[in-house]
């Protein structure tokens, strides 16, 4: 069955919903479901995320240790930008990745993505110059992480639909439990016995869990040959459209807050490990929002969930964290709310990406969106880096505060969309 689509517009004629309803009516029994195998393929890409997305929703760790050691000469944006660089190029090579993983499936890509990536740490221990930072971590670290992340996520779209959300919020609370570990193992270790050995540490960890995944995670679906890249006609589905923009704004703010929560808490006169414990307590929620939001979006639908989730936060930035920024007994519960939004948007972006496209083409699609939002993360960390020493932490907040509202903006068009233009409160979308 095909999907009739109309180029000249992003509009969502009514036949195109029909069309895609009746394929996952179609589909929908032909998916285990569950199962040890799927169950595993969940587990694997569980393990191998903690590595991976674990490792970018740490970066504000990394960050603020080269600002004040190895990278002190240089000012904070302009550190910022390796951290970005490392999750701009993990998200922007989805778009090479997921064409690769709807024709070879997940196998090989992942083993060569899993050694590079180990790679990239080891040699990151022995990095003191910027240009050694940007090449080790920025460059080799961030693309042999993008052939892991991808084709992971993908492969739980073979084994899952109905409970596609649950299944993908279990996978991705794998970045949280990285990113509540790591900062606790990094800030201590390094005290313990230094930069390097840190980083040995953190690889050997890699190997362990990255081999779980290599072991676990494989696809379902008989590989096929896609022509290009870029599937054009993403861009004509208007469900598509509005949430890749949703993404792209979303990312910007969590990794402006991932990448700057340390140095946030410095420059409000905070310890530097405050600034540490405030990701930690950022993570704890980013976990607990991507397992709930894929709960709930199994049975309230996904659309409904990423509008209430992301609203919700964006008041709470306006609420809390602008007036009151400066009281540590306000930031602490407000991480929490930060991570169970940004942890929720993660977690729910796959799902409703799914919901627009077929099975065998969610791979593109999916890199497709994920290489329109990654020029968001390229920029947030510097631009909001450069906005805390200039404008000051408050300003910084209200401006995060905005994109994020843009971002649910987005979400709420790409919902009435799906509903085919008539808005319907109630509707499971």
């Amino acid at each position: 069955m095909s999907i009739e689509r109309h180029p000249q517009s992003i509009s969502t004629p009514p036949e195109v919903t029909a069309s895609t309803e009746g394929i996952d009516d179609e589909n929908e029994d032909k998916y285990p479901e569950g199962g040890l195998k799927a169950w595993l393929v969940v587990f694997g890409a569980f393990a191998m995320l903690i590595c991976t997305f674990g490792m970018m929703s740490s970066v504000g760790v990394l960050q603020s240790y080269w600002e004040t050691h190895q990278l002190k000469e240089y000012s904070s944006s302009v550190v910022g930008w390796v951290p970005s660089v490392f999750v701009f190029l993990n998200l922007m090579l989805g778009i090479q990745i997921g064409p690769m993983f709807d024709r070879y499936g997940p196998r090989w890509i992942i083993l060569s993505g899993s050694v590079l990536y180990i790679l990239s740490f080891f040699l990151l221990a022995q990095c003191k110059e910027y240009y050694q930072f940007m090449l080790c971590m920025s460059i080799l670290g961030g693309a042999s992480s993008s052939l892991i992340s991808t084709p992971t996520m993908a492969s739980i779209s073979h084994w899952f639909h109905r409970r596609r959300g649950l299944a993908t919020g279990i996978a991705m609370s794998g970045a949280s439990i990285g990113g509540i570990v790591f900062p606790i193992i990094l800030r201590h270790v390094i005290d313990e016995l230094g930069w390097s050995w840190a980083l040995r540490i953190m690889g050997f960890i890699f190997v362990f869990l990255l081999t779980i995944g290599n072991l676990c995670v494989k696809g379902r679906l008989p590989a096929k040959l896609r022509k290009g890249t870029i599937d054009m006609k993403c861009f004509s589905d208007s469900r598509f459209v509005w949430t890749t923009a949703g993404a792209f704004f979303s990312e910007i703010v969590l990794f402006a807050s991932l990448g700057l929560i340390p140095s946030y808490a410095v420059s409000q006169g905070f310890s530097s490990g405050t600034g540490t414990y405030l990701l930690v307590v950022l993570n704890t929620g980013s976990a607990v929002g991507r397992l709930l939001a894929g709960l709930t979006s199994d049975h309230f639908g996904a659309y409904n969930t990423m509008t209430v989730v992301v609203g919700f936060t964006t008041i709470c930035i306006f609420v809390l964290w602008v007036p009151f920024g400066r009281y540590i007994g306000v930031l602490y519960p407000f991480s929490f709310i930060l991570g169970l939004g940004t942890g929720s948007f993660l977690s729910l972006t796959p799902v409703c990406v799914g919901r627009a496209c077929k099975t065998e083409e969610f791979g593109q699609w999916l890199g497709t969106c994920y290489f329109v939002s990654s020029f968001g993360t390229l920029v947030g960390i510097p631009i909001a880096g450069e906005l805390l020493q200039v404008a000051g932490p408050t300003r910084l907040a209200a401006v995060l505060g905005g994109i994020f509202g843009l971002a649910l903006v987005n979400f709420t068009i790409a919902r009435w969309s799906c509903l085919k233009g008539n808005w319907k409160w109630v509707a499971k979308v």
